[in-house]
């Protein structure tokens, strides 16, 4: 009331829901307390919905319509499929339209979607080591999660690999087109947009120094990942089919010629699904944004996570539109993002190749 406290997040929320003996209560009164307290009326309450002691309520913390939740398996399937894990379609599809899944009820705005927190590797980092390396903490290692999901694209740490910094590069774009393209409630981790590093640490907790710190030099050395990271988000705020309340129906109610959303491999057909392959791609009809109440551009993205070159063929546009190339992380920068409003058509309207671990985002107007 004084501060005018935008929201509160709740570290390890899942212990607050036990009773006195540590039992896991269906109904707690300090979480109900919480989301019907008239001073908190306003702001955001968002849970880390696990805690210490392995009580894990992502897609269940009890929310009294006011809970948003960390979604803890966006996070994870997101990471696997970033770093080529086959077999993840059919959840990745669940996590980008916010995790229906998870909150049938309370809609995609209950998915905080997040790759990388305070908690864990960097984005930079994640790309960039297969391995915690804590030794600075003097803790002999104990400390820190295990269970990163992480690829160092060839070598472990620093090097002076071109083509392995390349990829790196582009895996940070990747993973950051997936977070904005996502249904839900998007969450960055401070310091990733200039590929900041901690070395390999993933629990700098401890540490009051260069590891922790942020290094405003990088904003110089690493601009074309701020650039993207910016135009990406300017992209999200943009265009509001990214940011529907409410899930896709799968269905052209309104009979513009497009379903709302709708789902692909290489090929442009509508539920073409494998579940090994690591090529996937969507289509948002502009029609549908916020549930048809307002009129957006046509957005087709397409991910390729195999490690060779795909080629995508492009869904058919309604009549008098055509496609024009926002973002493409397998370009050379500047060519890997465009400015609002002058995004190049594409010379080829039924195919787009795309580089082996790239992103593409396209619209249709």
């Amino acid at each position: 009331s004084e501060y005018h406290v935008d929201g509160f997040r709740f570290d390890l929320a899942s212990a607050l829901t036990r009773a006195e003996n540590g039992m896991p209560l269906a109904d707690p009164p300090l979480m109900k307390m919480i989301a019907h307290d008239p001073v908190l009326a306003s702001v955001k309450l968002i849970a880390e919905p696990w805690d210490a002691d392995g009580l894990y309520h992502v897609g269940s913390f009890p929310s009294y319509g006011r809970w948003a939740e960390w979604n803890g398996k966006y996070r994870d399937a997101i990471r696997k499929y970033l770093k080529g894990e086959a077999g993840l379609v059919e959840e990745v599809i669940q996590r980008m339209q916010g995790s229906p899944d998870l909150y049938p009820e309370r809609g995609p705005i209950a998915s905080v979607n997040f790759i990388t927190a305070h908690d864990g590797f960097t984005l930079n980092d994640l790309v960039s080591y297969n391995e915690k390396h804590n030794d600075a903490n003097l803790e002999g290692g104990k400390d820190g999660h295990n269970d990163n999901e992480s690829w160092n694209c060839g070598v472990e740490g620093p090097t002076d690999d071109p083509a392995i910094n390349e990829l790196r590069r582009r895996q940070i774009k990747n993973a950051v087109t997936m977070v904005l393209v996502s249904q839900g409630v998007p969450m960055l981790l401070m310091g990733d947009e200039v590929a900041r590093t901690q070395n390999g640490n993933n629990n700098v907790y401890c540490q009051d120094n260069a590891l922790s710190w942020f290094d405003w030099s990088l904003t110089e050395t690493n601009a074309d990942i701020l650039r993207y990271f910016q135009k990406m988000i300017a992209f999200r705020h943009a265009h509001p089919a990214l940011r529907n309340g409410h899930y896709f129906s799968y269905q052209d109610y309104k009979k513009v010629g497009c379903t709302d959303m709708a789902w692909f491999s290489t090929e442009a057909l509508a539920g073409d699904q494998q579940d090994e392959r690591l090529t996937l791609a969507f289509m948002l009809c502009g029609a549908y944004a916020k549930g048809g109440l307002v009129e957006d551009d046509d957005i087709f993205v397409a991910f390729n996570m195999h490690w060779e070159d795909q080629p995508f063929k492009l869904p058919k546009l309604r009549k008098g539109r055509a496609w024009y190339a926002f973002a493409n992380t397998g370009a050379d920068a500047p060519e890997d993002i465009h400015e609002l409003g002058e995004e190049p058509r594409l010379d080829d309207q039924k195919k787009l190749v795309l580089k082996s671990r790239s992103v593409a985002v396209l619209i249709g107007r």
